[in-house]
């Protein structure tokens, strides 16, 4: 069967197909269908059923296209995925939430289903724990959050922590001050803070106090008011470092905490303090537990097919 759909305004059949038509050749794959370019329109061959789903990615693309967003592998994995389980419905209003804008203007929104209940969690909830693999953008749409909840002056600071379990949280023995110690572990943060507020805004608030960037092991004695606070790499927290940590937010601030409890790097014997707190804190009213799916996953194509064999083997 032959179905044809027409080439948007505004939209560059180079970019819609992609370098070397990457795009298309996923498409087809994936799919099973022929689709090539004639005149103004895009022309697919194939199954009845399989050729409808396959106009339907092209036109949510060329959608995303024309309100200029990205369109990546990652983007496109995602709706062939959607449009093969006849998803489409669901993922119908992504594009009309977002989050928050960077200090280039890049609107972040989720792109996943995953991710879009995740953000709406964290609307609703005082406390949200977000736990799944790797690339599925718990850190980053984390610090979007705390970026919007900043600018809406619904909180007055934010605060991000992780614990530094591969250096056993004894950095001593690493050279340097203690901000050249523990920054590579804080790193995946600062780029994401810099990202969003851009990187001299971003330092000026650290410098005033407004951003904290620090250790888990910082964060006993405190009680914080006001913030927004984000625990990341959770996973690798005890169960009394969890406990701390959920003890020191105060009156108005609002909590995240994620990890992934595949990549756990305690010492055997050690329970997480992530899989404990979702054990015993589920079904409590103002907290949300998010678990993503590999399909969440919006890293390259290939690191969900990764995932997908180690999460098999380690069944």
């Amino acid at each position: 069967m032959e179905r044809r759909i027409p080439l948007q305004s505004g939209v560059s059949l180079a970019v819609l197909f992609g370098n070397l038509d990457e795009n298309i050749l996923v498409l087809q794959e994936a799919m099973d269908v022929e689709v090539l370019a004639v005149g103004n329109d895009i022309l697919i061959r194939g199954d009845e059923d399989r050729s409808l789903q396959a106009a339907k990615v092209l036109t949510r693309l060329q959608g995303k296209l024309q309100r200029g967003e990205e369109v990546d592998l990652a983007v496109l994995d995602y709706l062939i995925h959607k449009a093969m389980e006849k998803d489409f419905e669901k993922i119908e209003h992504l594009e009309e939430e977002v989050v928050v804008a960077t200090f280039k203007g890049k609107l972040i929104k989720p792109k996943t289903l995953g991710q879009q209940e995740y953000i709406r969690a964290i609307d609703q909830h005082t406390l949200t724990f977000g736990v799944g693999p790797a690339g599925t953008g718990k850190t980053y749409l984390a610090v979007a959050a705390a970026a919007r909840s900043f600018r809406r002056k619904e909180v007055s600071r934010i605060i991000i922590t992780r614990p530094a379990i591969e250096a056993g949280e004894k950095l001593g023995f690493l050279p340097g001050d203690l901000q050249e110690k523990v920054d590579p572990y804080l790193r995946p943060l600062y780029d994401a803070l810099y990202e969003i507020f851009g990187m001299d805004s971003c330092l000026r608030m650290r410098e005033r106090g407004i951003i904290e960037v620090a250790p888990l092991a910082y964060m006993r004695g405190r009680t914080l008011d006001e913030a927004f606070i984000i625990l990341d790499e959770a996973q690798n927290t005890t169960k009394d470092q969890m406990k701390m940590f959920l003890s020191r937010f105060g009156y108005e601030s609002k909590v995240i905490v994620n990890g992934d409890i595949t990549q756990i790097d305690l010492p055997a014997g050690k329970q997480s303090g992530l899989t404990h707190a979702v054990e015993i804190l589920k079904g409590i009213d103002d907290i949300a537990i998010v678990n993503f799916q590999l399909e969440d996953v919006v890293r390259h194509s290939l690191v969900k097919k990764i995932l997908a064999r180690y999460e098999k083997d380690h069944s």
